[in-house]
């Protein structure tokens, strides 16, 4: 599969036979030609490598893997394979696309083809009867299914058979996604074995990316079953055709701009923002930043929208429309926005902070410069990326032990059991817990039904060289980012090489090409504005309502709603470890590397002031005089917790804001054996079982409470899983305390 990589438009695939039973396929072109303009206009026209993919799956009915950059127009080759295919009877394309903006994109797309496409997603549920109707009754011409409907147990055994017996044509899109090599792996794609399986003889498969390493398109292509009897039984050569092709962009004129810290990145996008041509997209690591990001640059008159994973459906479609009509200067968004979505005269995009791959950088920046002679690409990294970056290579996959103990339990069990109910019975978080299933589903050790999860009984095997080969490959990649921040030689000729791109040259017009085209001139007042922005303390979280699921099955007896009269009050927080302001503070101080020690001054007086807000505004409290108004009274006195790591800083937090707000230093919450408890901890059930019987009010603390009822102020460092304030808020409930108001110096989310 490894190919030499020729000119994106000539061909290079000479495995293909010409059968004489297939229609004449000069007259196929050109029906193609013209389903081409309907498409892109009058002027458009085919390209050699557009029409080999078309011809091998219109004419010789083969599957092909495409591996082009984007712009190059591979969604015109399904489109037009469709509307060939369907006009002479065959069954709707059925497109599997990871993203809803590269759904809605899609479906609008189509259309001016006159291609009736439809969509299934989580977004649409109360939508499905009618298209999986629309699809029975042959009024579909392309059924867009999102790769997590796949693994759907309605979906898989009801409708996906019907589909894979009926199928024209299977797209899949953002192929990349279905290999672990590849930088946006997601298990849901590997279901696709099934429906390849159960496709009827003869059914063309096309499978396209942009972002594909040799070791990515192979993997691909034995994951699709495109190798060595990939195709027809028509008789027709079965070997798959792989288009390759040079994965320059032309219009993109890449830049990196060091800056030293986070106020100096946000100071520079509000002073040059104006200069960054059209309107385009301004990407962050993590959902916090980008709330940030928007927040300030919406202070500094700039029109923006925030756009991540949390953002609801109809805000996210309002922000895409925006950007589409440039009533907006910028999305800010995380990788949530990262494929699919199209505009051809997107004009810039700016990356806050390093994305961990160059192969995930070049797919992102691809977002730029489609239909416009220049696009301008900036990248402007951070001292805190490799922290994050850090965090994601935690959710790799889990050890040989861990997976083992996930499958006994479901044998164990007798009946299928939810991710939830899995949660009391193993060490892992629910995200990463949901994704080894669904690897686990796929390689047929489990299996997803109604209500849960079951054990299959078959055999199954640990790959662990391929899961070290991977985290090493990922490790390989951050190297790169980091060689490509600073590298003094062409720009993307670095992420051309890092796809495997052997035609890669200088390109003539990157910084290091062409020289620098930004300077890090700041203007003091926007200086002034980010530092200010950055630095204002205070976050709300709150707190845990729900008990965890199955508990009962650890021997605590804990379940349903927490009493309200057993519940903390809403929390405040200096910062998120994840923010761009307060965070980068926070991280350096609660590293484990750190040394623990009295809290600094800075620190102390930023919390002094989270608390005076907190005490002003929405939910604060009144007077001494008691409560009023609804408002809670003010707090009688300030209550620690005890600390395994940094005991000096906690105590300290707490005598210090006890002294400046003039109350008594209640006591702390101790753990009864001393130290907090080791073992698992690392999802809600766990931490809630460690935490159980474990966490005790002292005599003299209880005394304290019974004297002087009313509400305390409980101060630790972190919040992680929101347990240990929430256990400890019982407590003190339990003890006398009227209400707990959680203080804390960091939420890790």
């Amino acid at each position: 599969m490894d190919e030499p990589t020729p000119h994106p438009d000539q061909p290079h695939d000479q495995s293909r036979t010409h059968s004489p039973t297939y229609p004449d396929r000069t007259a196929v072109r050109a029906r193609a030609e013209a389903v081409l303009r309907e498409l892109a206009g009058p002027a458009a026209v085919l390209r050699e490598d557009q029409w080999l993919a078309i011809e091998a799956l219109v004419i010789d009915h083969r599957r092909a893997l495409v591996v082009q950059r984007t712009g190059w127009g591979k969604s015109a080759v399904y489109f037009i394979a469709t509307a060939l295919l369907r006009a002479r009877g065959a069954g709707p394309t059925v497109i599997v696309s990871p993203l809803l903006a590269l759904m809605r994109n899609q479906v609008d797309s189509a259309a001016k083809a006159g291609i009736h496409a439809r969509t299934i997603n989580s977004a649409n549920p109360e939508e499905w009867d009618v298209i999986q109707a629309e699809v029975a009754a042959g009024a579909v011409d392309i059924l867009l299914v999102s790769p997590e409907r796949l693994n759907n147990p309605d979906f898989r055994d009801q409708v996906l058979p019907k589909l894979a017996a009926s199928t024209g044509l299977l797209v899949v899109d953002e192929a990349h996604c279905i290999s672990d090599w590849g930088h946006d792996f997601r298990p849901d794609y590997r279901r696709l074995r099934t429906m390849l399986a159960d496709l009827a003889p003869g059914v063309p498969v096309l499978a396209t990316t942009a972002t594909a390493n040799a070791r990515v398109t192979a993997d691909v292509a034995e994951q699709l079953g495109t190798g060595s009897t990939g195709g027809a039984t028509t008789g027709t050569d079965e070997r798959a055709l792989v288009l390759r092709g040079e994965l320059d962009r032309e219009s993109l004129s890449l830049s990196v701009l060091m800056l030293p810290d986070p106020a100096q990145r946000l100071a520079w996008l509000a002073d040059h923002l104006p200069e960054l041509p059209g309107s385009g997209i301004i990407y962050t690591l993590t959902v916090a930043a980008a709330d940030e990001v928007t927040a300030f640059l919406r202070q500094r008159g700039y029109p923006v929208a925030s756009y991540s994973g949390r953002t609801e459906d109809a805000e996210r479609r309002s922000a895409e429309a925006d950007l589409l009509a440039n009533r907006v200067k910028a999305l800010v968004a995380t990788s949530a926005l990262g494929m699919g979505f199209d505009k051809p005269d997107l004009g810039f995009v700016v990356h806050l902070g390093s994305p961990s791959s160059p192969i995930a950088y070049y797919q992102q920046v691809g977002r730029a410069g489609r239909g416009v002679e220049r696009a301008e690409v900036l990248l402007l990294p951070g001292r805190e990326d490799e922290a994050i970056w850090r965090y994601f290579a935690s959710l790799a996959f889990p050890a040989e032990e861990q997976v083992r103990r996930t499958i006994d339990a479901l044998a164990a069990a007798d009946r299928p059991l939810s991710t939830a109910a899995l949660e009391p019975r193993v060490d892992l978080r629910r995200n990463r817990l949901e994704t080894m299933l669904k690897v686990l589903d796929v390689d047929g050790a489990v299996r997803r039904v109604r209500g849960g999860w079951t054990a299959t009984g078959n055999p199954w095997a640990y790959d662990a060289a391929r899961y070290a080969k991977v985290a090493e490959s990922r490790e390989a990649e951050q190297r790169a980012m980091r060689e490509y921040a600073t590298t003094t030689g062409c720009r993307m000729e670095f992420l051309r090489r890092q796809l495997d791109d052997e035609a890669a040259t200088p390109c003539g017009r990157c910084d290091n090409c062409a020289g620098p085209r930004h300077t890090a001139e700041l203007s003091t007042e926007a200086l002034g504005a980010a530092t200010a922005a950055l630095g204002r303390p205070g976050i709300t979280f709150e707190p845990r309502r729900l008990w965890p699921t199955g508990m009962d099955a650890l021997g605590v007896p804990l379940k349903g709603r927490i009493p309200a009269g057993e519940q903390a009050e809403t929390g405040r927080a200096l910062g998120r470890l994840s923010d761009i302001g307060w965070g980068t503070r926070l991280r350096a101080m609660l590293a484990e590397q750190t040394p623990d020690g009295p809290a600094p001054s800075d620190v102390v007086n930023a919390l002094v002031s989270v608390v005076a807000d907190w005490a002003r505004g929405p939910g604060g409290w009144a007077g001494p005089e008691g409560a009023e108004g609804g408002r809670l009274a003010r707090p009688v006195g300030v209550v620690t917790m005890a600390s395994g790591t940094r005991p000096a800083l906690v105590d300290s937090l707490g005598a210090q804001l006890a002294a400046i707000g003039r109350m008594p230093l209640l006591g702390r919450i101790e753990y009864a054996t001393g130290r907090p408890p080791h073992g698992p901890r690392s999802n809600s059930a766990q931490r809630l079982h460690s935490l159980a019987g474990t966490l005790v009010v002292p005599d003299g603390l209880r005394s304290a409470l019974a004297s002087t009822p009313g509400p305390v102020l409980l101060v630790d460092d972190l919040v992680d899983s929101g347990w240990t304030v929430t256990v400890a808020a019982r407590l003190l409930r339990q003890a006398g305390a009227n209400a707990v108001l959680p203080l804390v110096l960091a939420v890790q989310a």
